[in-house]
């Protein structure tokens, strides 16, 4: 290896097996390597070898890179993304110092002590220098650190593999039966299997606001499973076959009951506050509403891989749904926006694995208890 090449080497191993840092495939680009954390003040650190000659050369590179960031923007749905531009190779005439980029910060340097001279390095990656001081030369050095980012890879792996990787999804099941269990039981005092009597379902535990209001607020939790037709019961079964073991093995299971059945209830709770006091409502679609906003969040933290997913099916799907609930008389759609939110609250809090914050958690656990009393307030007190 010579100098130069070193010096990259030196900064892929830094950044990648000391600060997460993920490589992004770009197909045309030469002696540059792009690498992406969307958690880290600058998302992209972008590390050039490239031998730039002179200003205009610069400014062209510079004007490239915008027009690159823009297709990062729109895939990782970023409002803004912040560069570092580590150029290693340039010319002896180029100033960096008077180059107006809101969103790119440019680096030129000769060696890895060169980056003292920039706090805003030092200042977001204080042990750059250190952990990139090795003791290795050459092929040594060459072999370590491929070594150390083979393993590196094999980690994230490893991790990404548990976190996408299909579990049995036993709660689904359960939560299905569950639902068929009070189907069939309506259904028989009902005496018709097709369309479940009103009485019957305010009788067994259907959302009824003055029922609620008054202490049975049981019926917040039991109206979940309850279903008012068998085109009802079959549409959120099946929702519910085809979500959930997806957020089941994304979350776990217990995180996927807490979601689910916070979620119900935080439907029904909104529910409760626009309906007629002597209506009935039931449906699991509260609670499926919020499965749709647990996988809406926790794409958004794996965005590098679903992006795609989350524009052309998870969004839309949501929209849809809602415009249906607006349009078709009968749709509870009070329980449905509910339930999103409260899915998406459910979701910041529990965390998701491998990428939230115990800061980001606790935020969300506030933000829930904060929604929920709100929704209380309005509902029982005020």
């Amino acid at each position: 290896m010579n100098i130069q090449d070193e010096l990259v080497m030196k900064l892929i191993h830094y950044f990648i097996t000391e600060q997460n840092y993920q490589p992004i495939v770009l197909y045309g680009a030469k002696n540059e390597i792009w690498l992406e954390n969307l958690n880290n003040e600058h998302e992209v650190v972008r590390i050039v070898s490239n031998y730039i000659h002179n200003d205009e050369q610069l400014n062209f590179d510079l004007y490239k890179t915008e027009q690159i960031t823009k297709k990062i923007k729109r895939k990782t749905l970023s409002l803004k993304i912040k560069i570092l531009s580590i150029f290693i190779n340039l010319g002896e005439n180029v100033s960096i110092d008077n180059k107006n980029y809101t969103n790119i910060d440019i680096v030129g340097i000769k060696n890895i002590k060169d980056l003292k001279k920039y706090p805003l390095v030092i200042n977001e990656f204080p042990t750059i220098t250190n952990k990139t001081n090795f003791k290795e030369k050459g092929n040594d050095l060459l072999m370590k650190i491929t070594k150390d980012l083979n393993e590196k890879t094999e980690k994230e792996a490893y991790k990404n593999n548990d976190v996408f990787k299909m579990k049995l999804p036993v709660i689904t099941y359960i939560l299905i039966l569950i639902n068929t269990c009070f189907y069939i039981f309506t259904s028989l005092y009902s005496n018709s299997f097709i369309q479940m009597d009103a009485n019957v379902l305010a009788y067994f535990g259907g959302v009824l606001k003055d029922e609620i209001v008054t202490g049975q607020y049981y019926r917040l939790f039991t109206g979940i499973f309850m279903h008012a037709s068998i085109i009802h019961f079959l549409f959120n079964n099946y929702a519910l076959y085809v979500i959930g073991p997806q957020i089941e093995s994304f979350y776990g299971k217990v995180k996927y009951l807490i979601i689910y059945i916070l979620s119900g209830l935080i439907g029904n709770l909104l529910s409760i506050l626009f309906l007629p006091s002597n209506t009935v409502a039931v449906g699991a679609s509260g609670a499926i509403f919020g499965l749709l906003g647990s996988l809406l969040y926790f794409g958004y933290h794996y965005r590098i891989y679903l992006s795609s997913v989350l524009k052309s099916q998870i969004i839309p799907l949501i929209i849809l749904n809602l415009m249906i609930g607006f349009m078709v008389e009968g749709i509870d759609n009070t329980a449905h926006i509910g339930g999103l939110i409260g899915g998406i609250l459910a979701s910041i809090w529990l965390g998701v694995k491998n990428k939230s914050t115990k800061f980001e958690k606790t935020n969300g656990f506030i933000m829930l208890v904060i929604f929920i009393a709100f929704l209380g307030y309005v509902a029982f007190i005020k």
